[in-house]
Formats: structure tokens, sequence, C-alpha cells
């Protein structure tokens, strides 16, 4: 039933989608926890760029943001990656690029929620021991924040995985970009979409119960 497997590397085309979620996550939990930071931050001026960047971010389509990548950043800018005689690696950075900075945007708002549940109180008293704000911030706040937010960052993380598949338009060799060349070669279209679908799920749901039991255990008791 599975034979028009024979001659396609499935678990190559995953194992790059597996690369670009971990190092898209990586980079998105990063940028995001700075974003969040930003957005809390006594100074107007990085309050304003923090929510000028979710604003904007959130409401941009990521195909057009991982095709700009691509035709703007690396066709018309020149931007590399540090890879400009490799196309294959310039497209995977470019898509982790575009990746990390589209699901940054949720990140920070997932922290900032958390940062709201930490109680006004507790970010005075470290002000009243002589924190500045970048470590009360650091050492009371936000491992707080994350511990309230790791469901939240767990669907963010499940979104990124599904989301790769858009890397598909800039030539990123992952499993959607695979799953359309199988069906454009073979006529078994439902097993191949069953084959697929399974193999998300595969990435998906383990890491979904995982975190949520993460999320429930190290819960802050409130």
């Amino acid at each position: 039933m599975f034979d028009f497997l024979q001659g396609y590397d499935v678990l190559g085309a995953f194992w790059m989608t597996v690369k670009l979620t971990v190092f898209s996550a990586l980079g998105s939990l990063v940028w995001g926890t700075l974003l969040a930071a930003m957005r809390v931050s006594p100074v107007p001026l990085m309050r304003g760029f923090g929510t000028a960047y979710v604003n904007i971010f959130r409401n941009i389509p990521l195909t057009v943001l991982i095709v700009f990548t691509s035709l703007g950043l690396a066709d018309i800018f020149g931007v590399t990656m540090g890879a400009s005689d490799d196309f294959k690696l310039q497209g995977f950075r470019l898509a982790v690029l575009g990746l990390a900075a589209y699901h940054a945007a949720f990140v920070c708002e997932a922290l900032r929620s958390g940062i709201n549940t930490v109680p006004v109180g507790q970010a005075e008293a470290a002000r009243a021991i002589g924190l500045s704000f970048s470590q009360s911030l650091r050492l009371v706040v936000l491992p707080q924040a994350f511990r309230a937010v790791i469901g939240p960052l767990a669907n963010v993380l499940i979104a990124l995985t599904k989301n790769t598949t858009v890397a598909a338009a800039i030539g990123v060799a992952e499993a959607a970009y695979l799953m359309k060349a199988m069906i454009e070669n073979e006529a078994q279209l439902v097993a191949i979409g069953a084959v697929f679908a399974f193999g998300f799920v595969v990435l998906t749901l383990p890491v979904g119960l995982l975190l949520g039991w993460l999320g429930k255990r190290l819960a802050v008791k409130r």
C-alpha cells in the first residue's frame, strides 16, 4: 500500500521540518522575550517599538513574510545570511529568520500576559531593595511569568511546527515541499495525505502533552 514512498526521502523531509522548528523556536523565544521586556519597559520609545512590532507582524500573513525574506532580503538587498554560495542553506536560514520574526510577536504577547499575572508588589519589593528594572524583570518577574505561560508557549510551538510548511514557498525541502512533489508524481493522494498528516501528529502531539504536563507541574501557586 505504501510502496509509493520508495524513492522519496520522507524522513529527511520531516527532519528538515524539525530543524526549522527548533531553530525558529529558539529565535522567536529570545526575540519574543526581548519584545515582552520592551512592552513593559518604563521607556516610552521601547514600549512604542514593542507595541508597533507586535501589531504589525501579527497582522502580516506568514506566507508574505517568508516570501519577502527570499525575494526582498536576498534578491533585492543581498542579505544571504552567510550562505551566498549555497542556495539551500540560504533558503533554510531565511526561512528560520521569517518564522522567528513572525512567531516572536506571539511569544511576546504570551509572556506579557504572564508578566501581568505576577503581583505588582513583588516588582515593587524588588525595586525597594535596590534592583534595577532589568534586574527585577530578569530575577523576579520573568521566572514566574515563564512558569505561568508554559501552556500558551506550547500552543505557539505547535503552531510554529505546522507553519514550517510555508517554507516550501521559497524552496526549503521540508515535509510540505516533498508532499507537493509526491502529489504531482503519484496517484495515491489519500495515502500521501495520511502519511504527512500522521507525521505532523507525531511531531506535535507529544510536545503538546509534555508541555501541558509541565505547565501544570510548574504552575505558580497564588
